[in-house]
């Protein structure tokens, strides 16, 4: 019988025993790990847990590796970390670590892709990008989406987006493809179907103009009203922002007498209509005030130089607002 009590005695502080470890355990594995701001830190394809373990542990972010060691015995669903890269903040611990491995909740980095820039510019940002891997965005990929118009030149919505270390281009590009393709052809069809272009794509081209010109949100429609008039009256666009893209690498900041008269496809002093493809990337806004333009009989606008317009009816007005913000003459 004493045998008994003591063999129940044992079983008794054993369990208790094991109770307080398992107790101290979670403690360790709970404490917030030992740093002041965030760390970035990448677990490579073929790397395991204890690669993170060591790391922490170099890093002096945990004062030993035996919890957490223990921990994965216990339960080896946490050994079942995600290569990628983490965001590791202050607060956060071991136990929390894990299981943000475990899920594969990488950090995310963003580029803002802006309105009113061209292919050239953003595809030369998209490939400086330290996270974004822009080594397939060649010409055989811009084949594969086919882009009317032969070119991605305003086919790409703007906006910041947001991704994973590492991350194809493409998958960024094809992303702003189709919100764009997906946007113009909704803006068509919602858009005022009395106008002097007859397809989505001459209204794509229309918004790239329309974002080129514009400095006050507030003007958007007016001044695609502006352009529509001259259209239907048959007057040439005679606007500066597609004589620059037409010059493309010769531009060096000065619009000159001769420039103007160069005859490019996108020279709208010297050809009819609107140039053969958007001139820039425009945005949600510009695409609405193509397919939307205010009702106006205005012909004319020149630059205040503010980032606002004085519009004007008849060459008569618009000459006077020229000499006054353009030639400073009163």
């Amino acid at each position: 019988m004493n045998k008994l009590k003591w063999l129940v005695l044992l079983l008794v502080l054993g369990l208790l025993a094991a109770a307080w470890g398992y107790r101290a355990l979670l403690q360790q594995v709970n404490a917030p790990l030992n740093l002041s701001g965030p760390v970035e830190y990448t677990l490579e394809r073929g790397q395991h847990v204890n690669h993170l373990l060591h790391y922490l542990r170099a890093n002096d972010m945990i004062p030993s590796r035996f919890a957490p060691r223990v921990l994965v015995k216990i339960k080896p669903e946490l050994a079942q970390v995600k290569a990628g890269t983490y965001e590791i903040e202050p607060g956060m611990s071991i136990l929390q670590l894990l299981n943000m491995l475990v899920a594969g909740k990488e950090k995310l980095f963003s580029i803002q892709l802006v309105e009113g820039f061209r292919w050239q510019d953003w595809l030369m940002q998209i490939q400086a990008h330290p996270n974004l891997d822009g080594s397939g965005l060649n010409n055989e990929f811009v084949q594969q989406l086919d882009p009317q118009g032969g070119s991605l030149e305003g086919w790409l919505m703007p906006d910041t987006y947001h991704f994973s270390n590492g991350t194809d281009a493409r998958k960024i590009v094809r992303q702003a493809y189709n919100r764009m393709q997906d946007f113009v052809q909704q803006a068509w069809l919602s858009g005022n179907p009395d106008l002097p272009y007859t397809t989505a794509y001459e209204a794509l081209i229309m918004a790239s103009i329309i974002e080129k010109e514009t400095g006050l949100a507030e003007e958007r429609n007016r001044i695609a009203a502006v352009f529509v008039n001259r259209l239907r009256r048959g007057m040439r666009l005679q606007t500066d922002p597609t004589v620059i893209y037409g010059m493309g690498e010769s531009f060096d900041g000065n619009i000159r007498r001769k420039d103007l008269r160069e005859a490019t496809p996108y020279n709208t002093y010297v050809i009819n209509g609107l140039p053969p493809t958007p001139i820039a990337m425009p945005s949600a806004a510009s695409v609405m005030a193509a397919v939307n333009p205010v009702a106006s009989d205005e012909l004319y606008f020149v630059s205040r130089n503010d980032g606002s317009h004085v519009f004007s009816t008849n060459l008569a007005d618009h000459n006077k607002a020229v000499r006054q913000y353009q030639l400073n003459q009163k």
